[in-house]
């Protein structure tokens, strides 16, 4: 079987669908619009669907071996539809580049993140982390790297790409985030390992290279700046304990899980802080309303994606979602899409400490199995 390669220029979608992607970062719900793109998944090779079946047949028979199977159901249900509509709207629009848009809105978070932290905080509110109403900080710097990967892989863009790519560094590296941070350089580094023949561009790492220089000036200068020391440690930020309370949460239901955004309680060392907004909002003293307090666990997180899956859906429910990203992997590295293998490899290593493939979030899990879409409907001709 011959190396797919990328097909004839793809024709674009509607002006409408690019303002609509662009938007999406400002207004995450705008991505429920790709339920009406599910008629897509029938043009997907015979092979994608049947891992896409299994991938949903797994969350769904994983429910039943719930605690409380009949919410488990209905919650694994509307999560699986959501990773199915998105996978189908990146098979509408069969090209990566068609998600450019999203630069524009990342952009637009960009400028709310610093205007809405120098303005309400100052600059000490800087130094305590980057923040934003709605994005917590580490979610910001792992937009701030998307936007990176969508600046230096934009072909044919104009002088605009440098004070945007700064921009979105000095987001990053205010961010404070290092998960983030590991994500750029192994994202990055597969990028341009997986480009294809004459395509090679070694200058792919530069904002990787530039991001670590930037920051071992500022600490050598003594420059005090906390997110860059931040950066530079090697704390855990208690995470070898949630990790513990996720394994110990999943054995007491290992084939099922406890259930999809039923995992909060067991994740004790952060249910004992009970509801809280993002950090930005809490120094702020804007509290978490009496009205969502209940709602408070549904929220946390295991910070590392298969301890969290574990937990939430079993042995079964895992092995649906490692199924999915072995074969997006898998055809993704044949087909040499630098943007795509940067997503790809850079989510795999956030994933360790993270969570960044659970629906719904603020888009970038919605990028993730949209660009699954994007690989799988450019396998058709294979």
């Amino acid at each position: 079987m011959t190396v797919h390669q990328p097909e004839a220029p793809v024709s674009p979608p509607p002006r409408w669908v690019s303002w609509l992607i662009a938007l999406t970062p400002i207004f995450p719900p705008l991505y429920l619009a790709a339920f009406a793109t599910l008629g897509h998944l029938r043009r997907l090779p015979l092979t994608a669907r049947r891992v896409l079946f299994f991938f949903a047949a797994t969350q769904l028979i994983a429910a039943l071996f719930t605690p409380a199977p009949l919410t488990s159901v209905g919650l694994a249900a509307l999560r699986t539809a959501e990773a199915l509509a998105m996978v189908a709207a990146g098979a509408y629009l069969k090209d990566s580049r068609l998600l450019r848009p999203l630069l524009w809105g990342q952009l637009a978070i960009f400028a709310s993140a610093w205007a809405y932290t120098l303005g309400t905080q100052g600059w000490e509110g800087v130094q305590a982390r980057l923040g934003h109403p709605y994005y917590y900080v580490v979610t910001l710097g792992l937009v701030a790297v998307i936007a990176l990967w969508l600046i230096v892989f934009w072909r044919g863009g104009g002088w605009w790409r440098w004070p945007a790519g700064l921009f979105a560094l000095a987001t990053l590296l205010a961010s404070g985030s290092r998960g983030p941070l590991l994500a750029l350089f192994t994202g990055s580094v597969a990028a341009l390992a997986f480009q294809k023949g004459k395509q090679r561009r070694p200058w792919l790492l530069l904002p990787a290279v530039g991001l670590v220089v930037l920051a071992m000036v500022s600490f050598k200068a003594q420059i005090p700046f906390k997110p860059v020391e931040r950066l530079l440690n090697d704390q855990t930020s208690g995470r070898e304990l949630v990790w513990k309370d996720a394994v110990q949460g999943w054995q007491t239901s290992p084939i099922g899980g406890v259930g999809p955004y039923q995992g909060g309680p067991y994740l004790t060392y952060l249910f004992k802080d009970g509801c809280q907004l993002t950090p930005t909002l809490e120094r702020n003293e804007i509290r978490c309303p009496e009205s969502l307090t209940r709602w408070a666990s549904v929220l946390l997180i295991a910070h590392n994606v298969w301890l969290h899956w574990l937990l939430e859906t079993g042995v079964v429910g895992t092995l649906g979602l490692l199924a999915v990203t072995i074969y997006g992997t898998w055809l993704g590295m044949r087909q040499g899409d630098p943007f795509v293998m940067a997503i790809t490899f850079g989510f795999a290593a956030i994933n360790m400490v993270d969570v960044v493939l659970t629906l719904p979030s603020v888009h970038f899990a919605e990028l993730w199995w949209a660009l699954i879409g994007v690989t799988v409907r450019r396998s058709t001709k294979e």
